[in-house]
């Protein structure tokens, strides 16, 4: 322990004790209990006591008869319970009856301290912190512990409920593991009693008619078969496995979310999954479960590795019921091959349909959300089209191995049903059943369920589908984005799933054009994005940007599409969004703004306005980052800005480096240090056009060194990155520490720079840096030379500088002392200039 901590600890354990002072605050005890876990993990807990008496006497005063606060109390029964983690301080303790003390019946478990949860749940984590060694066991076991926790699970107190069937679980495991595991009978009768009186509760529990105490025992078992992968697992279900499922023999069957989750837990067990009884009891479990509760152990069932055939068969038709029930409600596509062709079960009837709309709507939801779960899990790689729209994910990186997904796949009655679905949500359907006239009102207008379907269908486009579909697809689509009546959020679904089903309708790679009825639907389509571009509703707007850019960033290149677009006025309408009144519209103007003008898409501006002086794409983005007065739209072009640099683009491409000094100027005086960041990228990246990504071989030829440090030393870039360096804002000085140790890289000593005598003089940079770290940051560097940037980059201690920058803001004020100081200065103990009141 640090001495300085040594010293204070004295002082608070006196206030701690003390019921006249100010009880310190959850937040602060939680982090001392932090720090003595972390003292008592590094080193002995026995010697930690001995040298610091001072905490034996907190614990033994906590014991007096005393008005101590419940905060304290469960603060001392936990701190116990952490000492008593190793054995020999566990002994050490009893010694002087302190635990039985603390944890036996004559501590709180009588007094009138027991009614705050706090001190209950204290009692219980102070227990299992302890339940470490065969001495804990003999503790628990002697001192009746082990039934007030039996007690506790039916605790009104949530927490303290789940933390006591978290210990039972602990307590069976010590009870269990060991030197002798190897030993133990897989049946239960011949286990320690400790164990065996855990078993015989468990069993009463599950016996129980009170279907509290039947999801207690369910709770217990999930947590052991969840976390315990010793060999006594296998006793333990063996022993308990016929009671759970004769639950299923009960009417209703009690506790079924719990009961999902017991036989979830038990199938990923790697010890207990080759059980046959186990495959059985989850297929009964699936047939007797309505749908809505039996969806999450279908769902789950579908993404084991080994499973049954017959019973993912199974699994496969509960997810797909209520789809089935609506395309058998509305009398979809006759003839259509039924969704649970192949699937065991039948379809639902009319009279099961839930009878409220609340639990319709969740059913229909549930459902849509587990089966767009299994679509990724296919067998093959996914088409460059499909992959590319990403769209929120953002990124392409390869998945986690995943099983596959239920074949054969019913592609066509799954986009049937969704369509037939949205049709109903949004009135044009016309059912002419008893069961579709009540889907068709409980489902209009219902936001929450169109969203879950607009987000399936978009999924569903990896697979296509037959010609006939894929049509009804576009149009429900575009009723949805055309319909006056589709809030924000479902207009945004629409235009994603719209923008997949067109990329994944892209003709195949060596043609430069949508397939046709994908460019008859284009039409249509900027029809309606011409429109929404105009909503008064700001999300609207915002997503109809979105879409154009991603669709721009996809198909800005295929000759139907450049076609369609130029000859509508979105591009137009694009840049005058430039000057919109929401901030967030215009940031995504500038997106699209960057996207078109990179495929050359925007034309010059033709209102009467601009006639006279047209501006370029170019300089009107540069007008936003100069004079924009929020943040997000600046942001914004300097991630266009960092993209066209990278890419080539004309404008840039003509004189990168006036390209580059007018951004850095604008970037550097920027309030924003989100814009300030992206300045440093952009730098980043015209370093490595200059001198090439940083590798193994990371410097360059002194030739192309020597013409870029000049290039850079043009474009004021050391000004910018140096007084990045010293910045406020962490992030902003990392990224500059970054940069200068990549450029530090690329410039290794020459023989010729580094003669004894021989070195520039960089008295006047070094004295305007060590201003600029005072925060005096006015004065300009002025004209530098090549060489003296150098040598300055080489004797600087930029590894030391990052690591600083590494650590968190207050990580001094986080430190052991800073907490002690802190607790003590609450009370007056120390003096004003002794607190760290951070």
């Amino acid at each position: 322990m640090d001495p300085e901590c040594a010293r204070l600890l004295p002082a608070l354990c006196d206030v701690l004790a003390d019921p006249r002072q100010p009880v310190a605050d959850d937040t602060c005890l939680e982090k001392l209990l932090d720090w003595f876990k972390a003292v008592t993990e590094a080193g002995s807990s026995l010697l930690l006591l001995q040298d610091h008496p001072c905490l034996v006497e907190l614990l033994f005063h906590v014991l007096k008869p005393q008005d101590l606060s419940s905060r304290i109390l469960s603060f001392a029964l936990r701190l116990a319970g952490i000492f008593a983690a190793q054995e020999n301080c566990f002994q050490y303790l009893q010694q002087g009856e302190l635990l039985p003390g603390l944890f036996g019946e004559l501590g709180p478990l009588g007094a009138a301290a027991w009614a705050a949860p706090s001190v209950r749940s204290g009692w219980i984590q102070g227990l299992h912190s302890l339940a470490q060694h065969p001495s804990a066991l003999r503790f628990l076991a002697d001192s009746g512990a082990v039934d007030t926790i039996f007690s506790l699970q039916g605790d009104p107190s949530l927490f303290v409920a789940s933390a006591a069937g978290q210990l039972l679980v602990r307590v069976l495991d010590l009870a269990l593991c060991g030197p002798a595991e190897g030993h133990i009978s897989l049946q239960a009768w011949d286990w320690p009693a400790c164990a065996r009186k855990i078993v015989c509760h468990l069993e009463d529990c599950l016996r129980s008619e009170a279907t509290p105490r039947v999801t207690q025992a369910l709770h217990v078992l999930t947590t052991a078969f969840g976390h315990c992968h010793g060999l006594w697992t296998q006793g333990l279900w063996v022993q308990l496995s016929p009671l759970v499922a004769r639950l299923l023999e009960k009417d209703p069957v009690p506790a079924p979310h719990a009961l999902v989750d017991l036989l979830l837990s038990v199938a990923r067990s790697s010890m207990l999954s080759s059980d046959p009884g186990l495959w059985e009891t989850a297929a009964q479990t699936l047939s007797r479960l309505s749908p809505t509760q039996a969806g999450p152990l279908a769902a789950g069932i579908l993404k084991l590795q080994d499973c049954p055939q017959a019973l993912r068969i199974q699994a496969f038709g509960v997810l797909l019921q209520p789809l089935a029930f609506v395309l058998e409600a509305t009398a979809q596509a006759p003839g259509m091959p039924g969704l649970l062709e192949g699937a065991a079960g039948d379809l639902m009837a009319v009279d099961t349909l839930p009878p409220s709309k609340s639990a319709c709507v969740g059913l229909l939801c549930s459902a849509l959300a587990h089966l767009e779960l299994l679509q990724p899990l296919v067998g093959v790689a996914r088409p460059a089209s499909a992959l590319a729209a990403g769209l929120a994910a953002g990124t392409d990186a390869p998945a986690p191995p995943q099983p596959q997904r239920p074949s054969p796949w019913p592609q066509a009655p799954l986009l049937a049903a969704v369509v037939a679905i949205l049709r109903l949500c949004n009135g044009s359907a016309a059912p002419n059943s008893e069961a579709g006239g009540r889907l068709c009102a409980m489902l209009g207008g219902c936001v929450r369920v169109q969203r879950a379907a607009l987000d399936f269908l978009g999924v569903l486009s990896q697979g296509l589908g037959p010609q006939e579909l894929v049509t009804q697809v576009f149009a429900i689509l575009l009723e949805y984005l055309v319909s006056p009546d589709s809030s924000p959020t479902v207009l945004k679904k629409a235009f994603q799933a719209t923008l997949r089903w067109l990329l994944s309708s892209a003709a195949p790679p060596g043609c430069c054009d949508l397939e046709p009825y994908a460019q008859l639907v284009l039409g249509e389509l900027l029809s309606v994005l011409r429109k929404r571009l105009c909503s008064p509703c700001w999300e609207v707007r915002d997503s109809g940007l979105e879409f154009l850019t991603q669709m721009t960033r996809h198909q800005g290149g295929q000759a139907g599409f450049r076609q369609a677009l130029l000859a509508s006025e979105v591009p137009e309408l694009t840049r005058q969004l430039l000057q919109d009144p929401e901030s967030y519209v215009r940031a995504s103007a500038v997106a699209a703004v960057g996207q078109l003008s990179s495929w050359g898409l925007l034309a010059a501006p033709s209102s009467p306005e601009h006639a006279a002086t047209p501006q370029t794409p170019l300089e009107e983005l540069l007008l936003v980052l100069t004079t924009d007065s929020e943040g997000f739209p600046r942001r914004a072009v300097m991630r266009v800005f960092t993209e066209w640099l990278r890419d080539g683009y004309a404008d840039v491409a003509e004189d990168p480096e006036r390209f580059v000094a007018r951004v850095l100027q604008a970037a550097s005086g920027d309030l924003d240090w989100e814009v300030r960041v992206q300045g440093l990228e952009l730098a980043l990246a015209f370093l490595e056009q200059l001198l090439g990504p940083c590798g193994p071989s990371a410097a360059a030829p002194p030739g192309t060194l020597a013409q870029a440090l000049q290039a850079l030393c043009r474009v004021q870039l050391f000004e910018f990155a140096f007084r990045s360096l010293f910045d406020c804002d962490r992030p902003v000085a990392q990224k500059s520490c970054d940069l200068l140790l990549f450029l530090r890289a690329k410039a290794t000593p020459s023989s010729n720079s580094q003669e004894a005598g021989d070195g520039p003089d960089v008295t006047s940079v070094e004295a305007a840096l060590r201003r600029w770290q005072a925060g005096e940051q006015g004065q300009p560097l002025g004209e530098l030379a090549p060489e003296a940037v150098l040598a300055v980059l080489r004797s600087m201690d930029l590894e030391a500088l990052q690591d600083t920058l590494a650590e968190s803001s207050d990580h001094v004020e986080r430190s052991p002392q800073s907490l002690l100081q802190d607790m003590l200065a609450t009370v007056g103990v120390l003096g004003d200039n002794e607190a760290d009141c951070y």
